[in-house]
């Protein structure tokens, strides 16, 4: 049983509320990424993130800033080699992933090992966000979900025809630089939900379970957000009543929906097709 006294607790209605504004910006921006065939990015950046932060606590500087900084320089800059050279996509993430990877293990081994700020990175402390992290991630929420609401027709122009995009006049190299950024920096949003290590998780399982509806791009991305939404809020309650890691509880609880969500559909489909034939059968007669 769930007692309703947990919600009183303020870290909870702060995990609760900062964990909604990261499940709504993951769920739009991977959507986004997920059609794009881009995703393997939030891995990517996840790893690169994880870079920076081994940088800022190499350093003793507050590791998301370094993180951020870090994350969008290299996306920047991967983004910017795929255009001016004939790399393919996932070569380009590939390189990303595994540099930023790199970066981490040798600053980790010269900071001599793990610390517990790094794992709570790593994992996910989204308990431990305090009042000057909530204000952040929803500002950073708000400030994402504004932009995209902006330029929503130019970035679905360019996401579904990126060549006539470029036809009809739109400046797509800067569209897309603005897009990597904004996806960059709801990866360093993230990473105080999930971890560094499940962040592509949150990013894509929720949109491919609402892509199986088959609906439009504004349905999909509405049925992403309530799953997304779902799987943080059960993920979040359920981690703490269990006293489990609430990064992994989180992706379990969208693995879950997504396995409950296939078969019904397959099912679903299979029963409109028979009744579809027995009308069509009917009608003959």
């Amino acid at each position: 049983m769930i007692s309703f006294e947990i919600f009183q607790f303020a870290f909870m209605q702060r995990a609760l509320i900062t964990g909604t504004a990261v499940a709504i910006i993951c769920s739009v921006i991977g959507l986004f990424l997920v059609l794009r065939r881009q995703s393997l990015f939030g891995d990517a950046m996840s790893h690169v993130a994880f870079g920076g932060i081994a940088l800022g606590i190499f350093l003793n500087l507050y590791p998301i800033w370094t993180a951020f900084i870090v994350s969008v320089l290299a996306a920047l800059g991967i983004t910017k080699l795929k255009e001016s050279t004939k790399i393919p996509s996932d070569s380009a993430i590939a390189i990303l992933l595994s540099s930023g990877l790199a970066l981490g293990v040798v600053l980790i081994s010269l900071s001599q090992g793990f610390s517990l700020d790094l794992f709570s990175f790593l994992f996910g402390s989204i308990l431990l966000v305090g009042f000057q992290d909530e204000i952040t991630v929803l500002a950073l929420s708000i400030a994402i979900i504004s932009i995209i609401c902006l330029l929503y027709k130019k970035l679905m122009y360019i996401t579904f025809n990126e060549e006539q995009a470029k036809v009809s006049g739109l400046d797509v190299s800067k569209l897309n630089y603005l897009f990597i950024i904004l996806a960059g920096i709801t990866v360093i949003t993230s990473i105080r939900l999930v971890g560094v290590l499940l962040i592509s998780s949150l990013l894509v399982i929720p949109n491919i379970t609402a892509m199986m509806f088959g609906r439009g791009f504004k349905k999909t991305a509405i049925i992403s957000t309530i799953i997304a939404v779902c799987s943080v809020e059960v993920g979040i309650i359920f981690s703490y009543i269990w006293n489990i890691a609430p990064g992994g509880t989180i992706v379990i609880v969208s693995i879950i929906i997504f396995l409950i969500i296939m078969p019904a559909k397959f099912v679903f489909r299979l029963l409109s097709r028979k009744n579809y034939t027995m009308k069509d059968s009917i009608r003959k007669i």
